[in-house]
């Protein structure tokens, strides 16, 4: 039997956080990539609940419908959303996962907040060498930065044939539109722009060395930033790795069981006490 999560609302450093709740298991707070929302993870709620997880998806804030921030946050900044979402949940500690964006947020919130997160998923680890960040920060960010809305809705069709050309026809047409719907809900508080460029700005691995929890790396070997992950599991062989065959940027929609399946096998480990 399917089972719906829960929505609400706690009290976060920039106004209030949105956030969906499993309810019942051992929890994990899963931090989607930008410029997406917590549905990104849609497809592998049930798959967590299935195998014991309590999925706790929040929306990042600026996007899905989190209040936005009043400046441009970088990584750190989204982290401090953690501990008021398990303070409102009445969490003392709990394990953290993301994908993109939402894999530096967790590894963030693990160093920053090591009494409240037990162990960390990176879904795909950030290491950039200089020359690479600089053009991603003038490609896309200022792509990002310079997107407006226009007649006809032509900016939606813009980031709908985006997507179709990251998923390749593996992901359906109704998925698409949400994928543009997440994206919008950005774009319409101004924070279209915060999340890549928080992301591109940060560098993972200083804070990847720091982290002390036990980690995973998950990732997908047709995933752009795939050899990013090989490169991390070079830096931290200590860390578990775990390589979904094919896919790209939208594996939780392409391979959400496995993914599941990966988190809470190594989940099973981990000790919540």
């Amino acid at each position: 039997m399917m089972m719906r999560l829960r929505r609400g609302y706690a009290d976060g450093p920039y106004g209030q956080i949105h956030y969906w709740d499993g309810g019942r298991g051992k929890p994990l707070v899963l931090v989607h990539q930008a410029i997406m929302s917590a549905n990104e993870f849609d497809n592998v709620f049930q798959p967590l609940l299935d195998r014991g997880i309590r999925p706790i998806a929040l929306d990042l804030p600026g996007f899905g419908l989190s209040d936005p921030p009043p400046f441009a946050p970088g990584i750190p900044d989204y982290a401090a959303a953690i501990p008021p979402l398990l303070d409102a949940l009445g969490i003392g500690r709990a394990a953290i996962g993301g994908h993109h964006t939402g894999a530096l947020v967790s590894n963030e919130a693990a160093n920053l907040y090591p009494d409240r997160i037990t162990a960390a998923i990176l879904g795909g680890p950030l290491l950039l060498p200089d020359p690479v960040r600089q053009a991603l920060i003038d490609d896309i960010v200022a792509r990002e930065k310079a997107f407006t809305a226009l007649p006809e809705a032509a900016h939606m069709v813009e980031v709908a044939k985006v997507r179709e050309r990251y998923a390749a026809g593996s992901v359906s047409h109704a998925r698409i539109t949400d994928y543009v719907v997440q994206a919008m809900q950005a774009f319409a508080m101004g924070a279209y722009w915060y999340g890549h460029n928080a992301s591109f700005n940060y560098r993972q691995e200083g804070p990847l060395m720091a982290l002390r929890q036990p980690a995973l790396i998950l990732t997908n070997t047709g995933d752009m930033i795939y050899q990013a992950a090989l490169e991390a599991h070079r830096m931290r062989p200590d860390f578990a790795f775990h390589a979904i065959e094919g896919g790209g940027i939208d594996i939780l929609d392409q391979s959400p069981v496995e993914w599941a399946n990966a988190a809470a096998d190594f989940l099973d480990g981990v000790d919540y006490a």
